[in-house]
């Protein structure tokens, strides 16, 4: 059984003493009940990460000994945006779980015109820092070392206007797309992969789309539902050119 994983947003020293950051001390003691030099591993969200036992409890004070730095990972070959239109609390959060899972570098919400949810300017923040908790969640069980970057809610024509000079390959899911992924060329860093809503992109909005420079294209003849359409997108990307094979 692996060692439990803690994010850690700070500095890791080589070796010796290192204290846990509150959330993860209570984790460590209230929900995994770890004992003294029990193994740990603990990462820093920018790629690195460290062996450790735990150390020392003093009250609700944790400390690791840091045994030895692990290897670097690999770095993603291919940089996967993933732009995922607004959807209900608990697909938006699988949708987060599962693309930090798979290796996506960012996720994009989008605010669309068939969008079942609907944030308000205050509660866009709040929501934008729950979902950067699911994926530190995500990382600390998968045994990810980098976070994916999570951005603010955003209206998707907006978003989509300050796309037609961004560089890279740019891809849109459509159930009237007449290319399969695999037909198209090796994509250029980093890939875009737009997902629409429950109800689909509307005329206009796929139209504005492929304006911006996105290929309509195909993952098979059935149609998807958004979240699972996000998440196979991801994975035909990284099978056919990413960290897959």
């Amino acid at each position: 059984m692996s060692a439990p994983r803690f994010y850690c947003p700070e500095s890791l020293p080589e070796t010796g003493l290192f204290e846990l950051p509150s959330n993860a001390a209570h984790h460590a003691l209230r929900v995994l009940r770890l004992r003294l030099n029990d193994p740990v591993q603990i990462f820093d969200g920018e790629g690195h990460a460290c062996d450790a036992v735990l150390a020392e409890v003093n009250g609700k004070h944790v400390h690791v000994n840091i045994l030895r730095q692990c290897p670097a990972q690999a770095l993603a070959p291919m940089p996967i945006v993933l732009a995922q239109a607004m959807c209900s609390s608990e697909k938006m959060d699988w949708v987060v779980q599962k693309a930090t899972e798979l290796g996506a570098t960012e996720i994009q919400p989008v605010q669309t015109q068939r969008s079942v949810a609907k944030l308000t300017s205050e509660r866009v923040e709040k929501r934008t820092e729950h979902w950067r908790g699911v994926v530190i969640a995500a990382c600390e069980q998968s045994g990810r070392n980098d976070l994916m970057q999570v951005h603010a809610p955003i209206d998707f024509s907006h978003w989509l206007a300050g796309q037609r000079d961004t560089p890279g390959s740019k891809f849109i899911l459509l159930p009237d797309g007449t290319v399969a992924l695999r037909a198209n060329a090796t994509p250029q860093n980093p890939v875009t992969l737009l997902i629409g809503p429950e109800g689909g992109f509307t005329a206009d909005e796929a139209l504005m789309a492929k304006q911006a420079g996105f290929i309509p294209v195909l993952l098979g003849p059935r149609v998807l539902r958004t979240e699972t359409a996000a998440i196979a997108g991801i994975t035909a990307l990284q099978t056919l050119w990413g960290d897959f094979n």
